[in-house]
């Protein structure tokens, strides 16, 4: 049986325990949480205040209840931020989720590594060594913090951030060597509009580069506009190809949570998924 999970905000609004119970009305059996957009009136700048063993308790239990996993606690902040005073402040907020990762039960910390509209590289993010070597130290400390908690954060990469390939993933995984640092596959998110035609050429390579370091998927879909771009969607509604990815998930029984969905086609896309499943 495949673990296919939902982001927790993308179910029907209410409270916490009402849309875990909802996710698992819809058959799922894990889920992304991002507090700030599930959890009414928490604000991320409160976190090192409010992530405490009473709320972690609480998240514990309504996942009991509902009879889900937490796969991945959302902390999707930017770590390269050019403001030192901005950055550390953030870190402070990572750490907060990092110990409270391991008290309410969620696999890995996920993040991902956009670079700040302020900053000014002399090259695009992506292609930008100053700002590859700005995130890297800022990560040190916060993956130092994950070893002491007994934590895990999983970086995404994006091909328009600043860890945008497979292969600048890899790097960032030999340069900080540490267990506690891991990946979240989204192959639409490693996938460019120029480069679309090469998607499951993609796939192939972020597996067979970061494979072993994988905790979770992120799954969805994609269409090509007319103007060139993209856009993301659920899954079953674009020309992803998942057979690839279906079979890695299957070898290494990895949880996977959908995104881009609607209360309306959630359902549609696991049973999507679960379909293509039953012939790899």
């Amino acid at each position: 049986m495949m673990n296919i999970g939902i982001r927790l905000h993308d179910t029907a609004p209410g409270t916490l325990e009402e849309r875990l119970s909802f996710a698992a009305k819809q058959g799922f059996t894990c889920e992304h949480l991002a507090l700030s957009k599930a959890v009414s009136g928490f604000r991320m700048e409160e976190a090192p205040r409010r992530l405490d063993q009473e709320l972690a308790d609480r998240v514990k239990e309504a996942h009991r209840q509902a009879g889900l996993s937490c796969a991945v606690l959302g902390c999707y902040l930017n770590l390269a931020d050019p403001d030192a005073e901005s950055r550390e402040k953030t870190r402070e907020i990572y750490r907060a989720h990092l110990r409270f990762a391991p008290l309410c039960g969620a696999g890995v910390v996920g993040t991902e590594t956009p670079a700040n509209p302020k900053s000014v590289f002399s090259k695009p993010a992506p292609e930008d060594e100053d700002a590859f070597r700005l995130f890297i130290d800022s990560l040190r400390p916060v993956i130092r913090h994950a070893e002491e908690a007994g934590a895990v954060l999983a970086v995404e990469p994006v091909w328009s951030h600043i860890v945008s390939t497979p292969a600048r993933a890899e790097r960032m995984l030999e340069e900080i060597r540490s267990d506690h640092l891991k990946i979240i596959l989204d192959a639409v998110n490693l996938i460019s509009p120029a480069a679309a035609d090469r998607a499951d050429d993609i796939v192939a390579e972020a597996i067979r580069r970061l494979g072993d370091q994988v905790r979770v998927l992120h799954m969805k879909d994609y269409v090509l506009k007319p103007d060139g771009t993209m856009d993301a969607c659920a899954c079953g509604t674009g020309n992803m190809r998942y057979e690839r990815l279906l079979r890695f998930a299957k070898e290494r029984k990895l949880p996977m949570t959908l995104e881009n969905t609607v209360p309306e086609n959630a359902e549609a896309a696991r049973l999507h998924l679960e379909k293509i499943a039953e012939t790899v």
